[in-house]
């Protein structure tokens, strides 16, 4: 990103060059006629002259006795004394002492002879300031026209500008002259004429399409150098901070992409940045509860597949032999002699109470689509089962409750588990199943027999862990579980807690 400031800065700097260069340059350019170049460095020094003039007349005393710096073969003015204004107007009719202060004043800035900054590049100009006669008071190249001798060229009406071409006194050439004029009040016009500026170049100049660029060209790689390292600096102190947020946001996608869902990022600030670490966050705990809803939905299928095939193989092979068994044992009972008429007997008991077991094991591994139906309606269809298979008539208290899903499903394996138990050991006529709820809102769950009861405190036995299972559905949500049992019967009471019903209601809403 720090790269990114140093472009940006560059553009920018390269950016303002072209439109310089487009507003001021191409403009001169296209101006590649030799007359308007003339024209043009004719009338600017004549306004620069024009200036010095209204500056030195009528202030208060100045000083004329001024050299002209930087000109080659310019003589120093002559000396002339401190005078009053209104005095120097007066120093001549033609207002020659006053001009030629006046070019002494603006000194190289006037004569196409100095290194002036306007000039057209390549082209040779002579210039020189001439009185309203005609007299040369200052001239670029001295040795060419002499100070004191007249022009070689006409001048134009009095207030205007000329140009022309022609023989020179150095051949052929094309000149401009253009006044200098002093603000006179008092005069018809509101301004006089005290001379001219005269500037020549010869017929046969070419003037150059092309701009010299070199001194825009420099400044700028001047300004790159000094604003790239503060730009490269810049960009790495406030991109720095921006930088490890993302590598850090960086890091846990990768982590997240690979399965881990525990990583989160640290939100920082109140930018676009930092909205988005907090909904990576948000997503990565919908994808992880997503991811974990799934795998235990996987885990519940196997399971329930695989207590559906240990259910058929029951079924199929060790329920019909003991109905096998059970019709040896009739059978033997009627046709036994009385001595043995009670071991038969026996054996038709065995096998009768082994045939319930079994038919009461393959209630408990038969799958209920708790997920179809409800918890309700999958209570009511299992106690429909039992009461119709094994013929222990079943009553059903039911309730509508809302819980979360993996209270409902602990509550239906609790109710089958109970049921299972009190028919398999308890031998009861009749089985009480009740759902509702408890006056401070939580959910209670019982299941009731009037079978022989059984020690609770006697966890070797055969009931330890069908209660063991069933405690520990209970207690993973939260909740506690209550046997009671005597010579009356059994109950097992479950209640789970206020808060699975809360998010069970929630999630249904």
């Amino acid at each position: 990103m720090a790269a990114s400031y140093v472009l940006v800065t560059t553009t920018a700097v390269f950016l303002v060059e072209a439109v310089i260069a487009a507003t001021f340059l191409i403009p001169q350019a296209n101006a590649s006629d030799l007359a308007a170049v003339l024209r043009e460095q004719a009338s600017s020094d004549a306004q620069l002259i024009g200036l010095e003039v209204a500056r030195l007349s009528p202030a208060a005393p100045v000083r004329t006795r001024l050299p002209v710096p930087d000109v080659p073969d310019v003589p120093d003015m002559p000396d002339v004394p401190d005078v009053p204004g209104d005095a120097l107007r007066r120093a001549g009719a033609d207002g020659r002492e006053l001009l030629r202060a006046a070019v002494a004043a603006a000194g190289s800035r006037t004569l196409a002879g100095g290194a002036r900054p306007h000039a057209e590049p390549g082209l040779a100009m002579l210039e020189t300031v001439v009185d309203v006669n005609g007299v040369i008071l200052a001239a670029g190249a001295p040795r060419i026209h002499p100070v004191g001798s007249e022009l070689d060229v006409p001048l134009p009406p009095l207030g205007r500008e000329d140009a022309g071409d022609g023989r020179t006194v150095t051949g052929r050439a094309v000149w401009h002259v253009s006044p200098v004029l002093r603000k006179e009040p008092a005069g018809p016009l509101g301004f006089e004429v005290i001379g001219y500026v005269h500037v020549q170049a010869p017929a046969d100049a070419e003037v150059a399409s092309v701009p010299d660029l070199t001194p825009m060209i420099v400044p700028t790689l001047l300004v790159l150098g000094l604003v790239l390292p503060v730009g490269l600096v810049f960009g790495l102190l406030s991109t720095r901070r921006l930088i490890g947020r993302l590598r850090r946001l960086a890091a846990v996608t990768t982590a997240v992409a690979a399965g881990d869902f525990r990583p989160r990022v640290a939100v920082s600030g109140s930018d676009e940045v930092s909205t988005l670490e907090q909904s990576f966050n948000v997503m990565t705990d919908r994808l992880g509860a997503a991811v974990e809803s799934a795998r235990l939905t996987a885990r519940t299928e196997a399971r329930q597949a695989e207590r559906g095939r240990i259910a058929r193989e029951l079924h199929d092979s060790i329920s019909q032999d003991l109905f096998s068994l059970s019709l040896l044992a009739a059978g033997m009972r009627r046709a036994a002699p009385e001595g043995l008429r009670g071991q038969a007997e026996a054996m038709e008991r065995t096998s009768a109470r082994a045939m319930r077991e079994m038919q009461a094991l393959l209630l408990e591994l038969r799958p209920v689509a708790l997920e179809d139906a409800g918890l309700v309606p999958a209570l009511e269809e299992l106690c429909r089962a039992y009461e119709t298979r094994l013929g222990v008539r079943v009553e059903a208290v039911l309730e509508e409750v809302a819980l979360e899903a993996a209270a409902e499903h602990a509550v239906l394996r609790l109710v089958q588990e109970a049921l299972g138990n009190a028919v398999k050991h308890a031998a009861p006529s009749r089985v009480e199943v009740r759902l509702g709820r408890d006056a401070d809102g939580a959910v209670t769950v019982s299941v009731s027999d009037d079978g022989s009861g059984f020690d609770p405190a006697d966890v070797a036995g055969r009931h330890g862990m069908g209660l063991s299972l069933m405690r520990e559905r209970v207690t993973e949500l939260g909740g506690r579980l209550d046997v009671r049992s005597d010579a009356n019967g059994t109950t097992v009471t479950a209640t789970v807690t206020a808060a699975a019903t809360a998010m069970g209601a929630v999630r249904r809403a």
